[in-house]
């Protein structure tokens, strides 16, 4: 069993009297490859600054190995950081870049050159060690900073958005080529970031954050296949969050009829949330569906087509290969196993209904 590396101990930070961060607790395990995942301003960069040491707690312990470091300056932490903004010195050549860290700890020069080169192996960029920074592309100089980091043996790399300026295609190369570095290298990375596709590809563990507080944290099939609340239903992929009544183990009622399921532990007769995922709803005519619908918008996704369906006022979404027309009326087959029970929470009926799909568009829809 993996030791823990970082452990964050009721963490509470404010500005100007407001709470950024509320009684967090994580704990990292060391060779780990973690996402703190979430919307901008839930916490996430926040949490890694005092991982980082460039931002103390108001509240709580930070310990590296079990030792307690919260007064510990950023730069004697055995951390290191990569940020958006590469941060690269542009008077520098690659291999002097590479080399800053452990110039600055004065390390003899046959060290260095070994050290360089094996780095700039690691990442694909040992021929182009005498080359300007400023002559490589986007995704190169993000390779430079990553080996800059790890020249100087990090136990733990944070990863602050590091892709967000790299275009899709880029991107995807470079979720690929960290996931590889940290396979060969063993160090422990915690990412930050609002992807959740790079999360899941990337991540053995995914925090999900939301207004400060830490909502789920699981593998991210967990995460995706039972989520906590709607949230996280919500957030990770696209879901149809529908409110219910857990009838009995197994059964539950929703859109005014009762649906076998595979949940059971619940208090009988309680109000529930109920997510179905799209992809997992078949579509037929309406006399062969358990519900029906009329279809309100129909957008081709290249893969499957996106459609939304009117059912007696809330907007579900489908994925299907199958073509639809707008306004025609269809059926929606529900079986067991696509059905998952939560808990209500304070999410609950404010996400999974698809009129919209951004917070700030659902709101100024729902505010009468």
């Amino acid at each position: 069993m993996k030791s823990s590396i970082i452990k964050l101990e009721n963490i509470k930070v404010s500005f100007n009297n407001e709470v950024i961060l509320e009684n967090l607790n994580l704990n990292i395990k060391e060779g780990e490859f973690v996402t703190l995942l979430g919307p901008s301003g839930c916490g996430k960069t926040t949490t890694l600054r005092i991982i980082a040491g460039f931002l103390n707690p108001d509240e709580g312990n930070i310990f590296f190995k079990d030792k307690k470091i919260n007064n510990v300056p950023a730069h004697k932490r055995e951390v290191n950081t990569i940020f958006q903004k590469y941060a690269l010195f542009p008077h520098l050549n690659v291999y002097e870049n590479v080399a800053f860290g452990m110039r600055i700890q004065k390390k003899p020069e046959s060290e260095i050159k070994a050290k360089v080169t094996e780095i700039l192996k690691m990442v694909n960029l040992v021929s182009y060690i005498d080359r300007d920074v400023n002559s490589l592309s986007g995704g190169q100089q993000q390779r430079i900073a990553i080996a800059r980091a790890l020249a100087n043996n990090p136990k733990v790399l944070l990863l602050d958005e590091p892709l967000g300026a790299l275009d899709l295609k880029l991107r995807k190369d470079m979720q690929s080529e960290l996931k590889s570095i940290h396979q060969k290298t063993g160090i422990t990375f915690v990412l930050v970031t609002h992807d959740q596709e790079e999360a899941l590809s990337m991540s053995d563990t995914v925090v999900v954050m939301d207004k400060g507080s830490i909502q789920q944290i699981g593998s991210p099939e967990d995460i995706y296949n039972e989520p906590k609340n709607a949230f996280v239903a919500d957030f990770i992929g696209e879901s149809n969050v529908i409110s219910g009544i857990m009838i009995d183990d197994f059964k539950v009622s929703f859109c005014g009829k009762e649906f076998s399921c595979l949940d059971k532990g619940f208090e009988k007769m309680s109000i529930v949330d109920v997510v179905i995922r799209p992809e997992d709803i078949k579509v037929v005519t309406p006399e062969q569906g358990d519900i029906s619908g009329v279809i309100t918008s129909v957008v081709f996704k290249g893969v499957h087509n996106e459609i939304i369906i009117d059912v007696n006022g809330f907007k579900w979404m489908i994925q299907t290969t199958e073509m639809q027309k707008e306004n025609d009326k269809i059926g929606l087959l529900i079986y067991p196993d696509a059905i998952h029970i939560m808990k209500p929470s304070p999410y609950s009926s404010k996400i999974g209904d698809y009129s919209a799909f951004s917070d700030e568009f659902y709101n100024e829809q729902h505010k009468n």
